[in-house]
């Protein structure tokens, strides 16, 4: 599980979310809801892009 959390924070700091690389020394403590509705919010945007032809 710590693997995951990790992985989690090191692509936020990479995309420039999470902009204070001490995450990675904090990871069971909570999150700021707008970081976790912006990870979920690129997350879609990644899956399922705005302008892929639906065909």
């Amino acid at each position: 599980m710590e693997q995951v959390k990790e992985e989690m924070v090191r692509r936020a700091i990479e995309i420039g979310i999470v902009k204070d690389p001490q995450w990675m020394e904090r990871l069971d403590e909570p999150v700021p809801m707008w970081v976790l509705l912006e990870m979920v919010m690129r997350l879609h945007d990644v899956l399922n892009p705005p302008h892929k032809p639906f065909d």
